[in-house]
């Protein structure tokens, strides 16, 4: 029976927009094209092309089981509430053709499946006009408040004089001018919070495989003072520590949680334990998620986090895409959802603990008890409880770790601030500030890279070269004293331009004869040789 299901089935709903809807869409068809039909008896009559309650529910219970969307957690309970949904949206008839305001019961009544298709369509949402829409990394040349417009003006190249071209150079000519060390404007924690907005929503995007984030998330529900607060606020257990302690649970939600996690040591108040207190505490704490007005994960990330379902195959990716989507919660939110997957994940692994529940296994009743305040749509889709007990699943094995920063994102972010408090030389006189003007690039071949190099590199030493030919102000001597260092530089161009001693001279003055003097003095003696008187003895 599995193995026919899965041969039929034979595909996963991948990433994107709507993919709840996609999900049932293909549940529908798969439990319409492989539902075993036969005639029956009732009422005194036989009927066609229908099946029984507990048909429907043995068939389909099996095939969700088998289908990699939603995976051997699905209990036969879920998979009833699922057929009564089916009933209500008029997926199935019974065989009077009743359906809406009857109950599907798991017994011998007779179905059948109406004519028309059950389908659903996409729901209609704004699509965001242009890419302007998502937020925007801080470049080097911002120094004005966020938001910056775009479309602003593009910025005039700069030309560099002669003056400029030696203060740039005065290093290499040799003659050091006065100069300070610059820094752009200090950065605010405003323009932080928006940086690792704007990166943590790149990261999403990527990580999940989506060319756009069109239906899935609006960056305009991410808060960027919320990601920084629960990258850094955090205690030495990674747990989110609060601000506003109006914001917390209440203490004795609190205390029944250790209690249960930490069985039986984790008793703080030291209450009498009675037969059947395990129980009443985790109805203490059930009461409390299930009576919050939105589910843990937020109505706004839903799509996300439905999308990250198609990724448990690979279960690296899958978990960093937690990591990254898990960020985006409002503090408060992901201090619970932290605090109830650890004492779900310990409660299901603790021998210690009295079963909390006669028929089912502990593991079982934690995530068909928390997964709806977990994962939950604004509309309620037909879907819900069966993606959020998977997602739940997996969450709960690896709470160790999806709640840790991924160490790529934290890697992009530092980088990119480090960057931005870098420092700047900046020469006294000179206003103009090249750093600021707008650049691109694009892969280009390497015989192009060749004639770039030299073309780049010659042409504005050229545009130096004249300048420093044409300023007038400059004194001849030194403008040759320059005009020859900058041969000694860069021989090529100055060759270029001056081929020819004669093209040299026709735009540089001619230097001044030396004058000679017209009499000389010596002061040297004249030269006498050496006397000496010698002796002889008889």
């Amino acid at each position: 029976m599995c193995e026919f299901i899965i041969r039929m089935e034979g595909k996963v709903i991948g990433p994107g927009p709507y993919r709840a809807t996609k999900l049932w869409n293909e549940t529908i068809k798969l439990f319409r094209g492989g539902m075993p039909l036969r005639r029956h008896w009732a009422h005194f009559r036989y009927f066609d092309y229908s099946f029984t309650g507990s048909e429907a529910v043995d068939y389909l219970h099996e095939m969700l089981r088998c289908n990699y969307n939603f995976g051997p957690e699905v209990t036969r309970y879920q998979t009833l509430q699922l057929l009564r949904k089916f009933l209500k949206a008029h997926v199935i008839e019974d065989i009077k053709g009743r359906h809406g305001t009857e109950d599907f019961e798991d017994n011998s009544h007779l179905y059948r499946f109406p004519t028309r298709s059950p389908l659903k369509s996409f729901p209609t949402r704004p699509l965001l006009r242009d890419s302007s829409d998502l937020p925007r990394l801080i470049r080097w040349d911002d120094y004005e408040e966020l938001p910056q417009q775009e479309n602003s003006a593009p910025t005039k190249p700069a030309i560099l004089t002669s003056d400029l071209w030696n203060k740039r150079h005065s290093v290499a000519i040799g003659d050091v001018h006065e100069c300070k060390l610059i820094r752009r404007k200090e950065i605010t924690p405003k323009q932080v919070e928006h940086i690792w907005k704007s990166m943590t929503v790149a990261h999403v995007q990527r990580v999940l495989g989506l060319k756009s984030l069109d239906g899935v998330l609006n960056p305009t529900h991410v808060s960027g003072r919320h990601i920084v607060h629960n990258v850094f606020s955090v205690n030495k257990t990674g747990i989110v520590i609060l601000e506003n302690k109006a914001e917390d649970m209440p203490y004795w939600v609190v205390s029944a949680m250790k209690c249960l996690a930490n069985w039986p040591n984790g008793n703080d108040t030291k209450q009498p334990v009675y037969p059947g207190f395990e129980r009443d505490v985790l109805r203490t704490v059930a009461d409390y998620f299930q009576r919050l007005k939105e589910p843990l994960l937020t109505f706004h990330l839903y799509e996300v986090f439905v999308n990250i379902l198609s990724l448990l195959q690979e279960q690296e990716v899958a978990a960093e895409a937690l990591q990254a989507s898990c960020l985006l919660l409002p503090p408060p939110n992901r201090r619970r959802l932290q605090l109830l997957l650890r004492l779900m994940a310990r409660s299901s692994q603790n021998p210690h603990l009295p079963p909390l529940n006669d028929a089912i296994n502990t593991r079982t009743l934690m995530v068909q008890m928390f997964s709806h305040c977990v994962l939950g749509s604004v509309d309620e889709m037909d879907l819900d409880e069966l993606l959020a007990t998977k997602l739940v699943t997996f969450m709960m094995e690896r709470h160790n770790t999806i709640f840790q920063v991924p160490s790529k994102l934290r890697t992009q972010v530092e980088e990119h601030l480090s960057h931005l408090k870098r420092v700047q030389i900046k020469y006294a006189g000179s206003d103009t500030d090249f750093s600021a003007s707008p650049a691109f690039c694009k892969q280009i071949s390497r015989v192009v890279s060749e004639e770039q190099q030299v073309i780049g590199t010659q042409t504005p030493l050229q545009e130096l070269l004249e300048g420093l030919i044409a300023d007038k102000e400059l004194p001849a001597k030194d403008k040759r004293k320059r005009l020859k260092q900058f041969q000694k530089l860069y021989p090529d161009v100055y060759r270029s331009r001056f081929p020819t001693e004669e093209s040299k001279s026709a735009v540089l003055p001619d230097k001044p004869p030396r004058i000679k003097p017209h009499f000389m003095f010596s002061f040297k003696k004249p030269f006498q040789p050496f006397q000496r008187s010698w002796s002889f003895r008889a």
